[in-house]
């Protein structure tokens, strides 16, 4: 009787313990989904991949159960200090394993609009041209500009959260925002960028190598994100009258294609079906001398946003 009774006890004790750990996990995954848009929302807007930010933020979560919550006294800022901490990390590595990466890489578009959260932020740090803009600067420098531009954080926040001073990440969002700021200037509005790319592709799709060249800034680049699919550039092709070449080189795409417009983070985009599916997507950005940038998704991981 007294061994049963001790048996007894002891099954009552791990019952009472899986129970608190099930209630811990369950407070645990509470506190993570009510933060986990501003933690994917850091994550994507580092690495410029929905994919990458996505496996980022489980590892996080595998963190975070794994961690003693007790000692967490604000569980937001910790967790936003290890996606933004990560995502440095991955950034480096990400630029290392890109070296491998078959033809330009190009960042990936999400719709901020399916997400209220990431919808509500600031505009600017939403759009694809600062994506593009921020590949130039250093891990940190993106860092700190993604946390003072897009989530308003303080200055002495950002230091702790990426270990420097106020003053270093003072002179990092300075130099960030100069990098953004100077490829900022002189582009069309979101009107005249759509007028400028129904006019691209019109001229394209029809062969015009005069309209073409008419259009385009004389050191335009076309760049081509496939990751080595078949038939699509694998080097930035730069100058008016060679990338006006190229496509009329490639005037056989047009003849089965189908095209729609949608209007992504911040920018219009042509929309290309091929047999019902998504083939690639489109888009062009301008300074005052004309298009000085065609781009272009084909790589089907980069799409996503793209399907219906």
């Amino acid at each position: 009787m007294i061994a049963e009774t001790a048996s007894m006890r002891l099954d009552c004790r791990v019952a009472i313990g899986e129970s608190e750990r099930a209630g811990g996990l369950d407070a645990a995954a509470a506190v993570f989904t009510d933060v986990r848009p501003r933690l994917f929302g850091i994550a994507y807007r580092m690495l410029g991949s929905a994919s990458e930010a996505e496996d980022l933020v489980q590892e996080v979560w595998l963190r975070w159960q794994a961690y003693d919550r007790d000692t967490v006294a604000e569980p937001g800022a910790f967790l936003a200090t290890i996606a933004t901490r990560l995502s440095i990390n991955a950034l480096k590595s990400a630029r290392v394993r890109r070296e491998t990466y078959i033809g330009p890489w190009l960042p990936e578009p999400v719709d901020t609009a399916a997400d209220p959260y990431l919808g509500a932020e600031r505009g600017e740090a939403l759009e694809y041209a600062t994506l593009l803009l921020m590949e130039r600067l250093s891990p940190n420098e993106r860092a700190a500009y993604v946390l003072r531009e897009a989530f308003d954080y303080a200055y002495d926040q950002i230091a702790e959260i990426i270990g420097t001073s106020s003053a270093a990440v003072r002179q990092l969002v300075s130099r960030a925002r100069r990098h953004i700021a100077d490829g900022r200037r002189s582009r069309p509005d979101k009107t005249g960028q759509r007028a400028l790319l129904e006019a691209f592709m019109a001229a394209a799709r029809s062969g015009d190598m005069a309209e073409l060249e008419r259009l385009f800034a004389a050191d335009v680049v076309n760049t081509a994100d496939g990751n080595g699919a078949v038939k699509v550039a694998r080097k930035h092709l730069i100058g008016a009258e060679r990338v006006a070449k190229f496509l009329k080189a490639i005037e056989w795409l047009w003849s089965d294609v189908e095209v729609t417009w949608t209007d992504l983070a911040g920018r219009t985009w042509a929309v290309l079906h091929q047999n019902g599916a998504v083939y690639a997507a489109l888009t062009i950005d301008a300074s005052d001398n004309g298009i000085d940038q065609v781009l272009w998704l084909v790589a089907p991981e980069k799409l996503e946003a793209f399907r219906d």
